[in-house]
């Protein structure tokens, strides 16, 4: 019971600590805003990320291409990562450091959001499409943990979690995304 109560107390600490920092609570409704603008102008929101981080990136993007709180048209976002022919044949013939940087050399456009997580703010391939990226116009949102990595940085956007545990950045970057996806589908489609 005591591993229990500890994780349960650590994340609602964790999600304390967001709450009070206003400067993050700022940037979360910038970030909400700037993909609104980026889907009234035809634009796309993409989302990547490796393991825990890919689960979450693909979690996000379908709370706005299919639905969140409510029924109304998709939005244009998707998860770059699902497409697995793409994805090992990249990383078998360029190595995986290059998966996300030359999807997003044949795919995006200036105006695009590009959403990164990374718990470490250090991943080599999330660096890479930052790095493209920014070649390309693309605006990125980094999500990561304390220190915000390498990604802080390159990034137009940070959403750094103020911890160094990574279950705790985990559950806050859902956190995090649930806020934003009830925003942006809210702006794009007010209820009456």
């Amino acid at each position: 019971m005591d591993t229990i109560r500890q994780a349960i107390t650590s994340s609602i600490a964790t999600k304390e600590q967001i709450l009070a920092n206003e400067t993050l609570l700022e940037t979360i409704r910038q970030v909400a805003e700037v993909m609104v603008q980026a889907l009234r102008d035809g634009k796309r929101i993409l989302w990547c990320g490796n393991g825990g981080s890919a689960a979450d990136a693909q979690h996000l993007a379908a709370e706005l291409s299919g639905r969140f709180y409510y029924d109304r048209p998709p939005l244009n976002s998707e998860a770059l990562h699902c497409n697995t022919s793409y994805m090992t044949a990249v990383a078998n013939d360029y190595g995986y450091d290059m998966i996300y940087s030359r999807m997003i050399d044949g795919a995006c456009r200036p105006g695009d959001v590009l959403v990164g997580i990374s718990t470490s703010g250090n991943s080599k391939n999330i660096c890479n499409a930052f790095h493209k990226a920014k070649e390309l116009q693309v605006v990125t949102v980094a999500m990561t943990g304390a220190s915000g990595g390498a990604m802080k940085s390159m990034s137009d956007y940070l959403l750094n979690v103020p911890s160094e545990d990574t279950p705790r950045i985990q559950e806050s970057h859902i956190m995090i995304g649930h806020i934003i996806c009830e925003m942006v589908e809210s702006k794009m489609f007010p209820r009456v």
